[in-house]
């Protein structure tokens, strides 16, 4: 891609520039070529996009569920056609491999189906009354100005499981995408465009994350932000909305266990565990951040390990056969190598890997395999968001759902046996709002995804998702006897 200046920033169905003419330049991070550069907005920016979505909101939301799904319908169609050219610009921006681009952005579409599907589903309810001269019925209503607020790992799938139940819910929406993936943002809006989304209901800005955060939580008219990033972040915008009682649904931070018992099966267990924790280069809230082995099994799911990561290749995601991408940017590799080297002065092992890879000149490191962690090790309290897996042994099943459960995360938990009691014990016991059983990849639009504890508010799809952009309105009569 030529580097070009885009007009990045869709407003009122108009595409402009920023306020104040500055720009932001975007990389690829497996190179450090610079591809493109978009507008830097700010506050004014954001309070424009929140004024469009305000006036857009009546019109939207008096039309039917089935018209606001044809426009979904339409934009899954479109998202499939692009898949290609969406995937490659992905790619370029983000630097996972093309491959893995492909799927998320059939994973992205997926949303837009799904929801085009359930926004025929909002049902109310007739509540049998107490007395016989009342009629009681819940009615549902969309929220309003929706504020969506999505992170760099999955730069199209986290906009599409946020856009798309808003939308079909007859909500209005200013978009905020990371200002390091942008791209994919500007692409997935101009397929919105193209199906005819009357103007006003989607908004895109762009630009600095700290003013247009800080618009988007004090303003009145924005009743929803929905957000996937840290949780610290999180915790920001659940401080700085509380002035005036936003709603909020927040998909955070996540240190996903893998228990791996005595009786799993340890090629499944080993493939899968390399494929969790190494998809993305290990940047994905639910991948696997530390792993559990019986110590019966231990040597040999180690052996299994070590030659399937062995055989992973580094490099340009846009190359064929690339299996690991780079690191986001220098800030990301930074955390990585801290964490190895804090591992390794509290006596890790590295059984493979262990240092930073140069290749194109991109923020790589190479996959990682870690032995005798303890656990005041960083890397087992800290989420490394980076291609390092720790492995740890036990003994019995309550020690280990004890070290799964002790974290402040709540997002994802996974383990592996082939005991059916056991897997129902432990997963009733596992304090994660997502368990995978022999699956690491329970991610879908058709089930809730979401977290307890620090790792957020609310569920993104399945019947649930959509629910999170919804009011629940009750309505109570008082029916006059007429002796008819």
């Amino acid at each position: 891609m030529l580097v070009e200046t885009i007009n990045g920033m869709y407003i009122n169905g108009q595409w402009i520039g920023p306020e104040n003419n500055k720009v932001i330049e975007v990389f690829n991070p497996a190179t450090f070529e610079k591809i493109a550069e978009i507008p830097n907005g700010n506050g004014e920016d954001a309070k424009k996009a929140i004024q469009s979505a305000k006036n857009a909101f009546p019109g939207w939301a008096e039309k039917t569920a089935r018209e606001r799904s044809q426009f979904l319908y339409k934009a899954y169609q479109l998202m499939m056609d692009r898949k290609e050219k969406l995937a490659k610009i992905l790619t370029m921006e983000q630097g996972k491999s093309l491959n893995e681009a492909r799927g998320e952005i059939e994973f992205a579409a997926s949303f837009l189906l799904w929801n085009a599907e359930e926004a025929v589903r909002v049902y109310g309810e007739m509540i049998p009354a107490s007395k016989k001269n009342k009629r009681l019925w819940v009615v549902p209503q969309p929220i309003g100005v929706v504020a969506a607020i999505t992170p760099w790992n999955f730069p199209s799938a986290m906009i599409t499981r946020k856009v798309a139940p808003a939308i079909a819910s007859g909500c209005t929406v200013v978009l905020k995408p990371a200002e390091q993936t942008p791209l994919s943002a500007i692409e997935i809006v101009r397929i919105f465009e193209e199906v005819g989304l009357p103007d006003g209901v989607i908004n895109l800005v762009t630009g600095d994350p700290v003013e247009i955060g800080e618009e988007l939580m004090k303003s009145s008219d924005v009743r929803l932000i929905t957000f996937t990033g840290s949780t610290e972040v999180g915790k920001t915008l659940m401080r700085g909305s509380a002035l005036n009682v936003k709603k909020l649904a927040l998909e955070l931070g996540g240190h996903a266990p893998l228990l791996v018992f005595e009786d799993a099966d340890l090629d499944l267990a080993a493939e899968q565990a390399v494929l969790s924790k190494f998809r993305n280069c290990g940047q994905t809230c639910i991948c696997t951040n530390r792993i559990y082995v019986h110590e019966s099994v231990k040597d040999r799911f180690m052996q299994k390990l070590q030659e399937k990561v062995s055989n992973l290749k580094l490099g340009n995601g846009l190359d064929e056969g690339t299996d690991i991408g780079p690191l986001i940017d220098e800030n990301g590799l930074r955390k990585v190598k801290d964490q190895v080297k804090d591992a390794i002065s509290k006596g890790a092992e590295v059984k493979f890997g262990g240092n930073q890879w140069y290749g194109p000149g991109g923020y790589f490191y190479e996959p990682t395999i870690l032995s005798n962690v303890t656990n005041d090790m960083k890397i087992m309290f800290q989420e490394t968001f980076g291609p390092v897996v720790p492995v740890q042994s036990f003994t019995n099943m309550e020690e280990v759902i004890d070290a799964a459960n002790d974290t402040n995360y709540g997002l994802a938990a996974f383990l592996f046996t082939n005991d059916l009691n056991r897997a129902i014990t432990v997963m009733e016991k596992l304090e994660y709002g997502i368990v995978g059983i022999n699956d690491v990849f329970p991610g879908t639009a058709e089930a809730p995804f979401g977290g307890v504890k620090e790792s957020g508010l609310g569920r993104e799809g399945g019947p649930e998702g959509i629910k999170e952009f919804l009011e629940m309105k009750y309505v109570s009569l008082a029916v006059k006897d007429t002796n008819y």
